[in-house]
């Protein structure tokens, strides 16, 4: 039986991590090819570096994800610090329930919903034509505010809750006291909130399409349009940077989190001796 769960494992990491192992492996291909590897080459690597309509999608990738990160986790730990200060029960469900609602559909219900809405508003103010950088955030933040929210609301019930009224007792404003209180206490799941945010709006093509026009292209919708010709071996490469550049986020992360329990275990521990210290 432990030979078959090890087995079982084997096989779901295989399946998981050998197309991204294949991919970084023909990324330093020296060939044209995606059958024979014919021998270690940066070349491109260079081509990827060389390429200005690349690196202009890139960049409006990167611009867009961490533009769309920044604000939904800056809308998303307000919102989730919000719903978990509400007191009537049934609002807090409500507004729970409303908020993850962009999370549970699918991604093609929400890309035409949203077009849709742009269409109207572009209709009702007489534009020409919105779509563009705009709408495409917009639409983003929109998608990624659930997985803040998600991320940060248990870092709020596990933070003692008599932490900000004691920084209110010893003269903090409220804001005073969120910023140099709560925030600290409840950053780990910031930092997660805006990392998945960010992996979300890199990864994203569905919403991206419907909203947007021919002048402002992400990386997604930029490959998609390649597949229909023939994707070439650069963007390999520039896969395997976007994919190493997310791996070192998500290490950072969960090295920030582990440091963070690790500081609340020994607070946790120390309050216990205390406690035992008074007793004795």
């Amino acid at each position: 039986m432990k030979l078959l769960s090890r087995l079982y494992m084997v096989l779901i990491f295989v399946f998981l991590y050998a197309p991204l192992l294949i991919m970084v492996l023909f990324s330093f291909n020296e060939a044209n090819s995606l059958s024979n590897f014919t021998g270690f080459s940066l070349r491109w690597y260079e081509e990827l570096f060389q390429s200005e309509e690349v690196l202009d999608v890139l960049s409006n990738t990167l611009i867009l994800a961490l533009l769309s990160a920044a604000i939904a986790t800056v809308v998303g730990t307000a919102a989730a610090v919000g719903i978990e200060k509400m007191r009537t029960r049934w609002l807090k469900t409500a507004v729970n329930t409303v908020s993850n609602m962009p999370m549970m559909n699918p991604d093609i219900v929400t890309g035409i919903s949203m077009a849709l809405l742009f269409a109207f508003a572009m209709k009702l103010f007489h534009m020409e034509s919105i779509f563009g950088f705009w709408t495409v955030l917009i639409a983003h933040v929109t998608f990624n505010l659930p997985y803040v929210i998600l991320s940060v609301v248990p870092k709020i019930r596990q933070m003692d809750r008599f932490l900000p009224e004691a920084a209110l007792d010893l003269g903090c404003t409220p804001m005073q006291s969120f910023f140099k209180v709560e925030l600290p206490a409840i950053l780990p799941g910031v930092l997660s909130g805006f990392v998945m945010a960010l992996t979300l709006s890199l990864d994203d093509f569905v919403i991206s399409y419907f909203n947007t026009d021919g002048d402002f292209q992400t990386l997604p919708i930029y490959i998609f349009g390649m597949t229909k010709r023939t994707v070439t071996p650069d963007i390999y490469s520039l896969s395997t940077l976007l994919f190493a550049g997310v791996l070192l986020l998500l290490i950072l992360s969960n090295l920030m989190q582990s440091h963070a329990e690790r500081k609340e275990q020994r607070i946790a521990a120390a309050k216990r001796r205390a406690r035992s210290g008074r007793r004795g």
